[in-house]
C-alpha cells in the first residue's frame, strides 16, 4: 500500500518513526484532511482568532485545576487549604492567580467571541447549532465562575454567592426548593462548598467538554463563516488561506499572546484571598458578583428599587428569561441575505444588547462607590 507524503524532513530516523505511526494511526490522512480546510481572509479576519483563545484559556483552567485539587480540601478546611496554597506552598500563589485570572479572561474570550459571531451573521443556516451550542458553553462558563468563587471561603466570596442564590429562591413555586438543593440546606456552609466542589470538578466538567467537542466538530463541519459583505463579493475576489499550517501558525502565536496577558497579570496582579468567612457577621459594603453577573445584579437591584419586593424580582427574571430567548432564536429570524429588514433588525438587536450589557455593568461599579 503506498506510504502517503511524509511532512518531515528526509531524515532516516524521522522518517522511520513518521512511517511507522502513520501505517497505524493513519497521520497521513488527517494531514491531507487539515491541507483542504482553508479559513476566509478578509479585514475581519482577526475575530475568527477568539474561539481558540478561549479554548486555550480552558485549557490553562483544566491544567492549574488539577494542580489546585492537589492541595485543595473542601469543607469545613477549604478555607486554611487555600490559604496554605495562597502563602506556604511554592509557587501555589501562581498557579491560584492564573486559575483565576484565566477563568475570567475565558468569559471575556467568550463573550467577544459570541458577540462577533453575531455580528457576522455565522449563526445563519447551516450553523444553527454552532451558535446554540456556543451560547450552552457560555452559560456552563459563567456557572463554572460562580460555583468556584464560593470555593475559598473568604468573606467576600461567602457572601456574593449568598446574595447570588437568592435570585433562584425568587422563582415562583420551585425556587425555595432549587435553592436549598444547591445550598445543602437554608443556609451557606460547608454542605455549600462541598455541592459546588463537586459541581464545579464533576458535573460542569462533565457537561462542558462533550458539548465543546461537539461545537469544534461543528466548526469543522461547515468551517468559519464570512461576514455578508464579503458573501456579496465574486468567487474570484475572495481570498483564503490554508489552515495547516497558516492559520494554525498565527493561532498558535494568539496563543503565546495570550499566555504572555496571563504571565503578566497573575505574576504583577496575584489574586487575593480575603478573611475568613464568617456567617454571623454582616455582609462588607459594597458586596457584588463578578464583573459579568454585574450587569443582572444591577439590573435587579435597580427595578427592586422601583418595584419593592417580589415584584421586581419576578420582573427582573422574566426580563432576563425573555431575553435569553429573544438571543438564542436569533438564527430562526435573521435566516438569510434574502430578508435585509430582519438582518437590519437583528443588527440592531445585537447593538443594544452590548449596549445594554455594557452600560449597566459600568453603572453597577459606579453605584458600589
Amino acid at each position: 500500500m503506498p506510504k502517503s507524503s511524509s511532512p518531515v524532513p528526509d531524515i532516516p530516523l524521522l522518517r522511520t518513526a513518521w512511517d511507522y505511526a502513520d501505517e497505524r494511526l493513519g497521520l497521513g490522512e488527517v494531514m491531507a484532511l487539515a491541507a483542504k480546510k482553508t479559513v476566509p481572509q478578509h479585514k475581519h479576519s482577526f475575530w475568527y482568532y477568539w474561539g481558540g483563545i478561549s479554548l486555550f484559556f480552558f485549557l490553562v483552567q483544566c491544567v492549574t485545576g488539577v494542580l489546585l485539587l492537589v492541595y485543595y480540601r473542601p469543607g469545613p478546611e477549604a478555607y486554611e487549604s487555600v490559604r496554605a496554597i495562597t502563602y506556604d506552598i511554592e509557587f501555589g500563589w501562581l498557579v491560584r492567580s492564573a486559575h483565576s485570572w484565566s477563568a475570567n479572561l475565558m468569559v471575556f474570550s467568550i463573550f467577544v467571541h459570541m458577540f462577533s459571531v453575531f455580528f457576522m451573521k455565522a449563526y445563519r443556516k447551516p450553523r444553527e447549532f454552532g451558535w446554540w451550542s456556543g451560547l450552552g458553553l457560555l452559560g456552563l462558563a459563567m456557572i463554572f465562575g460562580f460555583s468556584g468563587y464560593l470555593l475559598p471561603m473568604d468573606e467576600l466570596a461567602f457572601f456574593a454567592t449568598k446574595v447570588g442564590l437568592e435570585i433562584p429562591a425568587t422563582m415562583p413555586v420551585v425556587g425555595e426548593f432549587i435553592g436549598n438543593m444547591v445550598r445543602g440546606g437554608p443556609d451557606v456552609n460547608a454542605n455549600t462548598i462541598q455541592r459546588f466542589f463537586a459541581l464545579h470538578v464533576v458535573i460542569l466538567p462533565a457537561l462542558f467538554i462533550p458539548l465543546l467537542m461537539f461545537h469544534l466538530w461543528l466548526v469543522q463541519r461547515h468551517g468559519n463563516a464570512v461576514p455578508p459583505g464579503e458573501e456579496k463579493k465574486p468567487a474570484s475576489e475572495r481570498r483564503s488561506i490554508p489552515f495547516f499550517p497558516n492559520f494554525m501558525a498565527k493561532d498558535l502565536a494568539m496563543w503565546l499572546l495570550a499566555l504572555n496577558v496571563l504571565a503578566l497579570l497573575a505574576s504583577l496582579y496575584p489574586w487575593q484571598l480575603g478573611p475568613e468567612a464568617d456567617p454571623l457577621a454582616p455582609a462588607p459594603v459594597g458586596i457584588h458578583p463578578e464583573w459579568y453577573f454585574m450587569s443582572q445584579f444591577q439590573v435587579l437591584k435597580v427595578l427592586g428599587e422601583w418595584f419593592p419586593g417580589l415584584t421586581g424580582e419576578i420582573l427582573g427574571l422574566a426580563i432576563f428569561t425573555g431575553g435569553g430567548l429573544l438571543w438564542a432564536l436569533i438564527p430562526l429570524f435573521d435566516t438569510g441575505s434574502r430578508f435585509e429588514q430582519r438582518a437590519r433588525i437583528a443588527t440592531w438587536i445585537g447593538f443594544f444588547a452590548l449596549a445594554a450589557i455594557a452600560i449597566t455593568t459600568i453603572w453597577g461599579y459606579a453605584a458600589l462607590e
